[in-house]
């Protein structure tokens, strides 16, 4: 069951739904990376085969559009801007932390539906994976899991600061491709060693990609789902 949701307040980020089943009683809110959009990953959803999970309902929203300063001030879809091709030179925080406010709406409106908070996974692809991990560590409210795709962790130096206690045993997925020219294997390899130094479950995995998804990635995306989404 696919539909577009149209904002119900002004600066409510729009979104694509997918229900895997009526009445759906767990959620999945899934970050698109730079310059895409929330149809990107709804096609795969069906490739997923959730069979071992109630009735989700995969949420998919679109960042604001912004010019991107790595991208010659160029328009695009964007949860924030990028200044340097390395990610960490001069972090947009406002930026983040802007996004990180609508993302939370869409959370608290999921609430709003029924479904429990220790049944909503956040996930992200490449700038989405960055919105995924900043708010995940910060969400006053236990969540089911973390999915972090070919990205990276934001403000990293206030991160063990800003971290709330409700989601330190909150699992964590990360995926990375080894050939990955956008986010680099090593900028990743060393957001996972710091939320692993932060005392993190993080299930980490690498693929023999760029910066992608491809099948073996999700297989392993839809063992974690069913993990921490399962069935009662």
């Amino acid at each position: 069951m696919l539909k577009s949701h149209t904002p119900e307040k002004m600066n409510m980020l729009p979104c694509i739904e997918l229900e895997t089943a009526p009445n759906p009683t767990a959620a999945v809110i899934w970050l698109h990376g730079l310059g895409a959009d929330g149809n990107d990953f709804v096609p795969i959803v069906p490739e997923l085969k959730l069979t071992g999970c109630s009735a989700i309902r995969f949420i998919f929203p679109s960042a604001p559009t912004m010019p991107v300063t790595v991208n010659g001030g160029y328009v695009m879809p964007a949860w924030y801007d990028i200044v340097g091709r390395n990610l960490m030179d001069q972090e947009d925080a406002a930026g983040i932390h802007k996004s990180a406010a609508s993302i939370v709406e869409l959370i608290e409106k999921e609430a709003g539906r029924g479904i429990a908070y220790d049944k909503m996974v956040l996930a992200g692809f490449s700038q989405g994976c960055a919105m995924a991990l900043h708010i995940g560590l910060r969400f006053p409210h236990k969540l089911a899991g973390i999915m972090a795709l070919s990205g990276y962790l934001p403000l990293a130096m206030t991160a063990n600061i800003e971290k709330h206690s409700a989601n330190s045993n909150t699992p964590i997925f990360m995926a990375h491709g080894t050939y990955d020219p956008v986010v680099t294997l090593d900028r990743a390899q060393a957001s996972n060693a710091l939320l692993e130094n932060m005392g993190y479950q993080v299930d980490w995995n690498e693929y023999p990609m760029e910066h992608s998804v491809n099948h073996e990635e999700l297989m392993d995306i839809s063992r974690f789902l069913q993990e921490v989404l399962a069935a009662k």
